[in-house]
């Protein structure tokens, strides 16, 4: 039987998911843009067909006219609203996501209504109809939210019944292993099925672990991978490989089973990196060889920060008035609190914020990271954070370049000295500019301890290691929308 495995199906992995969603998204916004076009047409049209028969002109000479008299004038910046479009769909690419008929539902919803909320905010300013038609951006939301709705349940069918989805099977039913299946099962959209595990040993075979089952040993690899129709093998043993179970996983690679790590399948479910579950050697090259990138990255996300900084420190002065006034009012004098902070490379520089506590002794809050609800926090200050207003002059220090709009957030010294004793790899957390934002920021909230300090440092490693401009603008896009919503961090 061993022989004679079976060609599995075609099975997508998460870029081939991404990349088919990303045309797929784009050609129903590109067919939005002419549909909306044509609707924007045929009202005009309606429209001057009824003032022709007000004045009296007959319903077929009146329709004659009217598409004589129409010309619709299509600004150039409406042919770039699906780029807009796209945008306001970063979120909906994530697997667990795009394979939710209920998330796509409403990430599509959230992203029409952004976009309806932010074109009446530019038409109040601009109150140039002209310039700004109301029919022709409705109709583009209507169409492109409908489409891409169509298209996304079209999508989510086949996936879930053609057979689109990764067969996994686990080598190693150990701690690593177990620890991916519990992830698993708490997954409520799933983009791949996990059939099992193979162990070498004996007294594992035939147990159910965590909910699956332990289907005997690697010397039955290739049966296995042809009984269950698997597509994948993960290797999650920690330490060293046998050679038998060495040999028989480059077997069922030639077999054409796609071979990857148990990081890199944590990273995918959660978006975050395995600290408990790497040896150091793995940290060396993930994180010392791999977090090199492009000059062009670096040259492009300095230039952003600068713009940002700009934006952010124009802002800053038109709020300052009020912000100021109603934290005096709240708890009285002064209005800004100031703190050392650890930048990239351990470097120490000193941020701003908006005092959002009651006035203590420096050295008590310079030692307690802030909770939810903490009770030190005022009123105002609730919002301040909520809002992330509290952090406005900070983008001093974007501009500064002490920090950058994206990154892993600034702590204070003394605490990285205590989480570095405690929790693995902490410390490579400053390999970057810390930001005003994060993938930390935006995916987790106030950390209570140590444990939840680690898995918001695994969000942080997995930035570092992954980080890309679309990375930097989705993770800037969900913060507005965070601010927006006022969840907070």
């Amino acid at each position: 039987m061993a022989d004679n495995i079976r060609t599995t199906p075609l099975r997508l992995r998460p870029s081939e998911h991404r990349t088919i969603l990303f045309i797929g998204d784009l050609l129903m916004a590109v067919a939005s843009v002419f549909a909306a076009i044509e609707t924007w047409g045929r009202y005009n049209i309606s429209v001057e067909i009824a003032k022709q028969l007000a004045k009296g002109v007959p319903p077929g000479r009146a329709e004659q006219l009217a598409e004589q008299i129409v010309l619709i004038k299509v600004p150039f910046w409406f042919y770039l609203l699906p780029i807009i479009w796209m945008l306001l769909l970063v979120e909906l690419y994530e697997p667990h996501v795009a394979g939710s008929s209920r998330k796509t539902m409403r990430g599509i919803a959230i992203a029409a209504f952004v976009g309806l909320a932010a074109y009446s905010l530019v038409f109040i300013i601009r109150q140039d109809p002209n310039s700004l038609p109301r029919i022709g951006v409705g109709g583009f939301l209507f169409f492109a939210a409908l489409l891409t709705l169509v298209w996304r349940m079209i999508f989510i069918r086949m996936y879930k019944t053609t057979g689109l989805r990764r067969r996994i099977l686990l080598i190693g039913a150990g701690k690593a292993g177990q620890t991916l299946v519990e992830l698993y099962q708490s997954l409520g959209t799933r983009s791949f099925n996990i059939v099992g595990y193979i162990d070498d040993d004996d007294q594992k075979t035939g147990k159910t672990l965590q909910g699956l089952p332990v289907l005997g040993s690697s010397e039955r690899l290739l049966d296995f991978i042809d009984v269950y129709h698997v597509s994948d093998l993960v290797v999650a043993i920690n330490g060293e490989i046998q050679g038998a179970t060495f040999q028989s996983i480059l077997d069922a690679q030639e077999k054409g089973a796609d071979v990857t790590r148990m990081p890199i399948l944590y990273e995918e479910m959660t978006g975050r990196v395995p600290i408990q579950h790497l040896e150091s050697d793995w940290i060396i090259r993930s994180f010392v060889d791999e977090v090199r990138v492009s000059g062009f990255y670096d040259l492009f996300k300095r230039l952003v920060d600068i713009l940002g900084g700009i934006t952010g420190m124009v802002i800053l002065t038109v709020l300052f008035p009020f912000l100021a006034l109603v934290v005096a009012v709240d708890s009285g004098f002064p209005v800004f609190y100031s703190q050392l902070r650890l930048g990239r490379g351990g470097s120490i520089f000193r941020i701003y914020k908006f005092r959002s506590m009651h006035q203590k002794p420096d050295d008590e809050i310079k030692l307690r990271a802030t909770v939810e609800n903490d009770p030190r926090v005022t009123r105002v200050g609730n919002f301040l954070r909520k809002s992330r207003l509290d952090e406005l002059p900070q983008f001093w220090n974007v501009l500064r370049g002490d920090m950058s709009l994206v990154g892993p957030r600034a702590e204070i010294p003394e605490l990285v000295g205590e989480y570095q004793r405690q929790i693995p790899f902490y410390r490579a957390r400053l390999l970057v500019k810390p930001g005003l934002t994060g993938w930390a920021q935006i995916n987790y909230g106030y950390v209570a301890s140590v444990t939840e300090t680690g898995v918001k440092l695994e969000y942080d490693l997995y930035y570092i290691k992954h980080r890309t401009i679309s990375m930097d603008v989705q993770i800037i896009l969900r913060t507005i929308g965070t601010v927006i919503r006022r969840t907070g961090r």
